[in-house]
C-alpha cells in the first residue's frame, strides 16, 4: 500500500505541478501554468481527488441542459473522475485505491482532471451564462 511518504514523493516528481501539504494527509496541487487547484486527500485505503471547477449560478431553466451535458461529458470524455455537484459548486472528483496506486496512475488522474476542467470550461460557461474564470 502507498504510504503518505510515497504519495509525497509522487507529488514531488510531478514536474508540471506544485503541491503543498495543507493539513496532515491533505495536499493542495496546482499546475505551474495555473488552472483550478486540486485537493488530494490521503484517506486509507483510498486517495480522494477533488477539484472545484466553478461556482454555479442560482437554479435556472437551463439547468437541465447543463446537467445533461455534464453526464454526457462523464460518459464520453472523462477517463479519470467525474463531474458532480456539491451545493452549487461544480466539482471534478476521482477516487484511487492506495493498495495498487503507482506514480503513473496518480499523474494520469491529475492530468486528466486538469485537462477536462480546462477543455470543457467554455462549453460549461456557455450553458450557465457565467463569463470569465471562477474557482
Amino acid at each position: 500500500m502507498v504510504s503518505r511518504e510515497d504519495l509525497e514523493s509522487y507529488l514531488l516528481r510531478m514536474e508540471d505541478f506544485e503541491s503543498e501539504e495543507i493539513e496532515e494527509g491533505m495536499y493542495l496541487v496546482q499546475s505551474r501554468t495555473g488552472g483550478p487547484q486540486l485537493v488530494v486527500n490521503y484517506s486509507p485505503p483510498l486517495l480522494l481527488l477533488r477539484m472545484k471547477v466553478m461556482d454555479l449560478p442560482g437554479a435556472s431553466a437551463g439547468d437541465t441542459e447543463l446537467f445533461r451535458t455534464l453526464l454526457e461529458l462523464n460518459a464520453r470524455d472523462l477517463v479519470h473522475g467525474a463531474y458532480g455537484l456539491d451545493d452549487r459548486e461544480l466539482i471534478l472528483s476521482d477516487t484511487l485505491e492506495l493498495e495498487t496506486l503507482d506514480f503513473h496512475e496518480l499523474q494520469a488522474s491529475i492530468e486528466s482532471m486538469e485537462l477536462a476542467a480546462s477543455g470543457h470550461m467554455e462549453k460549461i460557461r456557455s450553458l450557465t451564462g457565467v463569463a470569465g474564470a471562477e474557482n
